[in-house]
This record gives C-alpha cells, sequence and structure tokens, in this order.
C-alpha cells in the first residue's frame, strides 16, 4: 500500500507506548496524521481499498489485541484557541492539559478533568467525567463539534446526537471528531487549584495509579457501584495471566506482570459472568475492545 504520501509512516509498529494497558500489540502498519485534508483521503484511500483501519487518540480507553491486521491511524490535531471563555481545540489535545491551560486562566469548567488521560475528542465521545459531584461529563460545556462524517467536515451540536452517562452514539455513527467548542465560565485559579489538589489526592488513595490500566472497567449500572458488586463478589486481586482485578479499587484491571490482551478480556469475561451470577446484574464494559 502507498501510505507514505498521508503522514509519517511505520510498518510493524509496536503500539505498547500508544495505549494506557501497555499491552504489546504490532499492527501492520502506523501513520500519524496532522491534516484534516490528508486525513480524508487517507480513509477514502483505505475503504475503496477494503483495507481494515483503527483510528486512536490517546488510547486510554481501548483494549487491544496481540496483533492488529491492518492500518492504525492516530491523530495530531493539537490547535488551540482560547477567547475569554470561548476555547477552540483539536480533538487530539490532551484532556488534562487543556484542564490546566483553563484553570491557569480562571477558567473553570475543567478543573474536574486535570487528572483525567485521554485526549478531548475521546473525552467528547465517551462523554467523560469524574467527581459528579461538581459535574457529571464534558458534554455539559461543549458548543459544537467540527467533524469528519462520510468523507466531509461538517458541524455538529449537542442535540444532532444521543448522549447519557459515559455515552455517546457518536462511537456508533463512525464519526471522527476534529475540532471541539467549548464554552467555560468564570473562576478563581485558587479555587480551583484546590479543587485539582483535593480531586487528586484522592485519587491517589483509591485507585490503583501505580499500574497500568485505562481506569474503570464497567459502567455503574443503576443505583449500584460496579466496584461494590465486584468487591462484594470477592474478586478482588483475582488474577489471570499478568491481569489482576485491583485491590485497591475492584472496578480496575491492572497489568501488573506484562499481561496480554487474551489475559485482560479473559478476566474481564470472568467478573462480568461471576456478577451476573451473584445478582442477576448485566455489567457494560465501559473501554472498547478492539479486534
Amino acid at each position: 500500500m502507498n501510505l507514505e504520501a498521508y503522514g509519517k509512516l511505520t510498518k510493524d509498529y509496536n503500539l505498547i507506548n500508544d495505549n494506557h494497558f501497555k499491552i504489546k500489540c504490532i499492527c501492520d502498519y502506523f501513520i500519524v496524521v496532522d491534516n484534516v485534508i490528508k486525513l480524508t483521503n487517507l480513509i477514502k484511500y483505505l475503504e475503496d481499498e477494503k483495507q481494515k483501519y483503527l483510528i486512536i487518540g490517546g488510547g486510554c480507553n481501548i483494549i487491544l489485541p496481540e496483533f492488529y491486521h491492518g492500518v492504525v491511524i492516530k491523530l495530531l490535531f493539537n490547535d488551540l484557541l482560547i477567547d475569554k471563555y470561548q476555547v477552540e481545540v483539536g480533538a487530539s489535545y490532551n484532556l488534562s492539559k487543556l484542564a490546566m491551560d483553563t484553570v491557569n486562566l480562571n477558567l473553570a469548567g475543567l478543573e474536574w478533568a486535570a487528572q483525567i488521560p485521554g485526549t478531548v475528542g475521546g473525552a467528547v465521545i465517551g462523554n467523560a467525567g469524574a467527581n459528579a459531584a461538581n459535574i457529571n461529563g464534558i458534554l455539559e460545556w461543549v458548543d459544537k463539534l467540527e467533524v469528519l462524517e462520510n468523507h466531509k467536515i461538517k458541524i455538529m451540536r449537542k442535540n444532532d446526537f444521543e448522549y447519557g452517562y459515559r455515552y455517546t452514539n457518536l462511537k456508533t455513527k463512525n464519526i471522527i471528531i476534529i475540532k471541539v467548542y467549548l464554552t467555560l465560565e468564570k473562576g478563581k485559579k485558587s479555587d480551583l487549584l484546590q479543587i485539582i489538589k483535593d480531586n487528586s489526592e484522592k485519587r491517589m488513595a483509591t485507585q490503583p495509579l501505580e499500574y497500568p490500566s485505562v481506569g474503570s472497567i464497567f459502567r455503574n449500572p443503576e443505583g449500584h457501584s460496579a466496584g461494590k458488586l465486584i468487591e462484594d463478589a470477592h474478586l478482588k486481586g483475582y488474577k489471570i495471566g499478568g491481569a489482576m482485578v485491583s485491590e485497591k479499587h475492584a472496578n480496575f484491571i491492572i497489568n501488573y506482570d506484562n499481561a496480554t490482551s487474551e489475559d485482560i478480556i479473559k478476566l474481564i469475561k470472568h467478573v462480568h459472568n461471576e456478577v451476573l451470577k451473584k445478582y442477576n446484574i448485566d455489567l457494560k464494559v465501559e473501554p472498547q475492545i478492539i479486534e
């Protein structure tokens, strides 16, 4: 395949540093694209050739296979423009960095995200959120999206797609986010930094940040905590290969000893089945499992 014209290309690339589980995954081709026209033409080319492809951002909410026989496209859209309360930001921009950028300008609305990994675009697709007492999800602040759909650039607004707790249908609509437009509020930097400090201390005390993971494995079912259900099913510390249910937070699966994709997926299925058997609750997996 002639892919060099579309971006920086590497063959037989190991994605171990491009996913938060630190899983070894070899893809046939890896290409970094920082231009919308090149991205559009690349996708047209791959689809015409009936070539399998995967688009990734920060890799914080995916579980990769051992081998990906196709093209992995990493987006590099990192432009940022802040004008008063209006923020225009490329979808690949690091979410926690954007949170700190805005806090330093006395802007409130993203302080909850200062320790959340991943990209702005990924956060929108998954309707990311944290510390629900402060904010329910990033879409509280989204004005519009610039997206690529059916090989065309278009603008979408919140009422153009469905969203809910840790969910949007943007992923199933096969939409690629290019840019996100946000409206934030006036804040006080010292107050916002205190919120960030408090949230950081809470995360360090309750989450296994010393091990590779993708955060919460299961969404909280209505009226329940997934972590408590897993803990009450006595699954903390349960291991399959190099993957383990965290002893600090039961809704985290960690790569504690060179886990493979197979180890992690088997452990997810085991936890799911045990909770279903014990409580008749069908836990939904939050990260995307790539095949």
